[in-house]
């Protein structure tokens, strides 16, 4: 079978929530970004913002205050994928997708991610509004801490059989 490098990114990709703390260059996040507005987006409407969160007060801050996103200050870097609710009222569908493709391409780079969920929480996307200056028009979707991974965590094997129908 040939190989397929896609494929092969797509099932090495793997929840990160340990870095070294190795800083990520902005050319590599903004590349990050670009992938996220790669993504499909109904009617190509594209309600996506997107933040890059460098300032350690402001992942401090944010960890401090979400469940799961305590990892943010040893990554040194995220990006928050926010949806704008005045241009679609199914902007986090588009939104996931971005975010997907946000956590497929920093494996590509050799580079740590995880999908640390904001919405559909009002806690959380208080916390995020706030710290992120965000006007009440854009909500967040996920913050993604970015950072060099440690290799602790490994792919897991999600295949099911039992979740497919052939008809």
């Amino acid at each position: 079978m040939k190989q397929n490098i896609v494929l092969e990114n797509i099932h090495s990709r793997k929840s990160v929530r340990k870095f070294t703390g190795q800083k990520v260059s902005r050319d590599d996040l903004l590349s990050l970004v670009r992938a996220g507005m790669a993504a499909p987006s109904g009617k190509n409407v594209r309600p996506w913002h997107f933040v890059v969160m460098e300032n350690p007060e402001v992942l401090s801050g944010i960890a401090e205050k979400l469940p799961y996103a305590k990892m943010l200050p040893a990554a040194g870097s995220a990006i928050a994928v926010c949806g704008d609710i005045e241009k679609s009222k199914y902007w986090y569908v588009d939104c996931a997708a971005a975010t997907q493709n946000i956590l497929l391409t920093a494996e590509s780079m050799g580079l740590g991610a995880v999908w640390t969920a904001v919405y559909p929480y009002e806690d959380r996307i208080a916390v995020a509004q706030e710290y992120l200056k965000l006007p009440e028009n854009i909500v967040p979707l996920s913050i993604v801490p970015v950072g060099y991974p440690t290799g602790v965590e490994k792919p897991k094997i999600k295949w099911d059989e039992n979740k497919i129908t052939l008809l």
